[in-house]
């Protein structure tokens, strides 16, 4: 029969304790449920019980809790259950390594980072690589970390000019049905680039850099017989777009140009009969070294947490369909 054992861990700041329980102690449930380890608090230390190999686990997610807060930063029942993963995987020391260093900082003060390993991976490989497939479900920050690493390229001079693009497969023939002019047709598909641009740069600055033509948000179409010098390059949903029009976009890449290709290849919107130039790209550059593809997972999404149970609940609704054909 397996020993139960105890460990104490200290507690720097009395005031560290509620987040580190949670509200109605949601934090010690989780991690006694994972690893059916009791915690208790004891005059400004945390008592932790449990079987020895289970325990040494318990006590490797309240260290990493107790460096989140060391950090200044937020500790909430997703980011428990997503180290209490790590270390069920032996990875948190990845996770201390690589996780958090600051992408840029918004002109609100807000500092951008990345918060899981998949995300960390994901910045690396944009820094490293001038072409980026960023796959994933929505939530993963595919978009968002890519126009941050953009606008801090921008920042650096490394770039003179960022270029968002997305395709706008629902403005098809319907368009001409819809009021205003063309940008007034166009503007709501491509508003989720707007809303990263407005976030991170501020309204004033995003206005300054667009009349100058610094920055061009643009349909996928409006790429067509361009050349992309010197430019950061986002296509966003990437998932939609046909064979023709992925191979169109992947050769426009210029001199002095990076390039970054989100999508989420469970959500695909092409008509019927339609296949995604997105699935067949990466079956056709996955040889190529100089490109980068990275797979964010549910585990990577930084939503609410109720977003990873509603993914992981499809994916298993999916699979059953796939196994009942």
């Amino acid at each position: 029969m397996s020993r139960t054992e105890q460990f104490a861990i200290t507690v720097p700041h009395a005031e560290w304790m509620q987040d580190l329980f949670g509200s109605q102690d949601e934090h010690a449930r989780l991690i006694k449920e994972a690893f059916d380890v009791e915690m208790v608090a004891r005059q400004g230390s945390v008592l932790l019980f449990g079987e020895k190999k289970n325990l040494d686990k318990a006590i490797r997610v309240v260290d990493s809790l107790l460096k989140e807060k060391s950090k200044a930063e937020s500790i909430n029942p997703q980011k428990v259950a997503y180290l209490i993963s790590l270390a069920k995987d032996d990875q948190l020391d990845k996770m201390e390594s690589f996780v958090g260093e600051t992408v840029y900082m918004t002109a609100k003060g807000k500092i951008i980072k990345s918060k899981t390993l998949g995300q960390a991976n994901y910045v690396q490989m944009m820094q490293k690589k001038d072409l980026t497939f960023g796959i994933g479900p929505a939530g993963t920050g595919k978009t968002y970390l890519a126009v941050a690493m953009a606008v801090k390229a921008f920042g650096n001079r490394d770039v003179d000019k960022i270029i968002l693009t997305r395709p706008a497969i629902e403005a098809g023939e319907s368009l001409g049905f819809l009021p205003g002019d063309l940008k007034d047709k166009i503007d709501p598909y491509l508003r989720p680039l707007y809303d990263s641009l407005f976030d991170i740069l501020g309204y004033d600055k995003f206005q300054k850099y667009m009349e100058r033509g610094l920055i061009e948000v643009a349909p996928l179409a409006y790429m067509r017989g361009r050349t992309l010098d010197h430019a950061f390059v986002i296509l966003d949903e990437a998932q939609n777009t046909t064979r023709e029009q992925m191979k169109m976009f992947l050769t426009r890449l210029g001199v002095g140009s990076k390039a970054v290709v989100t999508g989420d290849i469970t959500q695909i919107d092409l008509p019927r009969g339609k296949s995604s130039g997105l699935i067949e790209a990466l079956e056709i550059v996955s040889s190529i070294q100089e490109i980068g593809i990275v797979y964010l997972t549910e585990k990577d999404v930084v939503r609410h947490n109720l977003v990873q149970k509603i993914i992981i609940a499809y994916e298993k609704k999916d699979m059953e369909r796939t196994s009942n054909k």
